[in-house]
């Protein structure tokens, strides 16, 4: 056990671009792919994901003096925010992690077999995310079987889910034949933004409103255009955040970069996905016979590639900073939860069908209510960290925590 689980530790540290060349090359041989051809598709794949991550550090660190002007702004805070990469390294320390990918992996082929669902999920970096709640309950309870099943249970949901949102995300972001199996956004942030939309649905006025990039366009001209909202809203921010002009203007132009740069980074990902994506829709074909659909499970992170996703983004992040300053009861600055903000406003987008207004507005409540659960959550948080051993001094909290299998298990916890 110890040895597989040094294995999976080391493929795992190397991060989702070196595991997917990986994975998507054993796919295509898998799926009867010539080895050139699928070894073309997985490395291009893992260049579009190096593309994809310069372009989220670029996004980051454009907005990073306005994120800092803010952070100075309260204090008093006595929760730590300490982001998803901790506690995902936290999470594969747990005593079953080495068998979590290989049971994930074959339940998910017997169940595509079976015709119970459509989805196969390649995304194998993001296990974590089935790892997280496990490590979360075998830490609260102190049961190896008790983390196992949950982590295994989250890996099957992640599938269904992945069926149900598939139409809707491909006709949204145009990814066929994919969707998403990240499940934290699946089955928490998106059913949350779509009842957002739904209260929005009966407020008089608000709901009439259509705000969306095209019609901007239409309406504005030059000023709709991606890359000029981009760079205006790049500026304000620097220019609210009282930035001086030699940070104002490369806040404008970084952000003014990501609105052009992240769409064609995702087009290179699906150049590498799409071969794969027949051959796999093929080889289930000939196995299971005709009117089989295939969806491949991949990142939230493939949603990027619309530029609503980023302008909600770019808007939303001040205004949570200016809540999280000024609300009451709230008990951490979200420095974390800030880095997830665009993997949030993907599903924001899709559940408002690209409404930009109702993207926003879906984004910043449910960020609310994530930082409020955070800090519920605080001490079952720091229960596993502490556990995890990565030296944690005080609390600390993470939004990948607030998942309600997660608020379930707390609360539990509290209880027994």
């Amino acid at each position: 056990m110890d040895t597989l689980l040094h294995i999976v530790r080391t493929i795992t540290s190397m991060g989702a671009s070196a595991i997917l060349p990986i994975v998507i090359t054993i796919l295509g041989l898998v799926f009867r792919m010539k080895l050139g051809a699928a070894i073309k598709s997985g490395l291009t794949v893992g260049v579009g994901f190096v593309g994809l991550t310069l372009v989220v550090n670029l996004l980051n660190d454009s907005l990073k003096p306005a994120v800092n002007y803010y952070a100075k702004l309260g204090s008093g805070f006595t929760v730590s925010d300490i982001g998803w990469p901790a506690v995902g390294a936290a999470a594969w320390v747990v005593p079953f992690a080495a068998l979590m990918i290989p049971i994930g992996l074959l339940v998910n082929v017997a169940l595509v077999r079976l015709k119970w669902t459509k989805t196969l999920n390649i995304d194998i970096w993001n296990y974590m995310h089935f790892l997280v709640p496990g490590a979360f309950a075998y830490y609260l309870f102190h049961s190896f079987w008790i983390g196992l099943a949950v982590s295994v249970a989250l890996s099957i949901l992640a599938l269904f889910v992945g069926d149900w949102i598939a139409p809707k995300w491909q006709e949204q972001y145009g990814l066929e034949g994919t969707t998403t199996t990240t499940i934290i956004h699946t089955a928490w942030t998106l059913p949350v933004t779509v009842l957002i939309n739904k209260i929005i649905d009966f407020i008089p006025g608000l709901n009439k409103l259509d705000v969306s990039l095209d019609k901007l366009n239409k309406r504005i001209g030059v000023f709709g255009e991606p890359v000029v909202i981009g760079a205006i809203v790049g500026a304000l921010l620097g220019f609210l955040s009282k930035q001086p002009v030699t940070k104002i203007v490369p806040m404008a132009m970084g952000i003014a970069g990501v609105m052009i740069l992240m769409p064609k980074v995702v087009g290179v990902m699906m150049e590498g996905l799409s071969p794969i994506g027949d051959s796999a829709k093929n080889f289930m074909t000939k196995q299971m016979g005709e009117n089989t659909d295939l969806n491949i499970g991949m990142d939230i992170a493939l949603g990027l590639g619309d530029p609503a996703t980023v302008t909600t983004t770019v808007i939303s992040i001040p205004i949570i900073v200016v809540f999280a300053l000024f609300l009451p009861g709230i008990r951490l600055f979200p420095v974390g939860l800030l880095m997830s903000v665009t993997y949030i406003s993907v599903m924001a987008v899709l559940a408002s069908k690209g409404n930009l207004l109702r993207s926003i507005i879906s984004t910043v409540i449910f960020s609310i209510i994530v930082i409020y659960l955070e800090g519920w959550v605080a001490p079952g948080a720091t229960a596993m960290l502490k556990g995890a051993g990565t030296g944690l001094s005080g609390q600390g909290s993470d939004f990948v925590l607030t998942g309600p299998w997660e608020l379930l298990t707390y609360w539990l916890s509290t209880i027994f």
